[in-house]
């Protein structure tokens, strides 16, 4: 998503960041196999993970989304009963438009083909979602 917002000029009007629902992950980078596969289509994959700190991250942002079942009912749990914050909560795939799925998978046991595959859905669904934010900025 970065890399989309990037290329089309948007830095100063977009910004978005990557966090985990399980702090297990925080302070590392992302797994080699995935920085390999975003190298070869182009991404710079150099974020740290870290934890979604619930207060923090449902008032910065406009928008939360969730790779999957488990990630959006951990979300839901975190966030708070208002109308504002309840709205941002929004599942990566409703964004897709040439995949039908409603989760991204883990692509930690496919193999090669799995990462390739999660590439291929963040693609559609982060083209998708940079589409709308656009029409909003207008």
């Amino acid at each position: 998503m970065k890399k989309m917002v990037t290329d089309q000029g948007l830095d100063d009007q977009i910004y978005c960041d990557s966090a985990g629902t399980a702090a297990y992950h925080s302070g590392n980078p992302a797994d080699e196999r995935m920085i390999a596969h975003g190298k070869k289509r182009g991404y710079d994959l150099t974020s740290i993970s870290r934890k979604v700190y619930p207060f923090n991250d449902f008032t910065e942002f406009d928008y939360i989304i969730a790779m999957d079942d488990s990630n959006y009912s951990d979300l839901t749990l975190m966030r708070s009963d208002d109308q504002e914050t309840t709205s941002k909560l929004v599942m990566m795939c409703h964004y897709c438009k040439e995949h039908d799925i409603t989760e991204v998978p883990d692509p930690y046991y496919g193999g090669d083909r799995g990462f390739i595959h999660v590439f291929e859905i963040l693609e559609d669904a982060c083209s998708n979602f940079l589409n709308e934010l656009k029409k909003e900025l207008k």
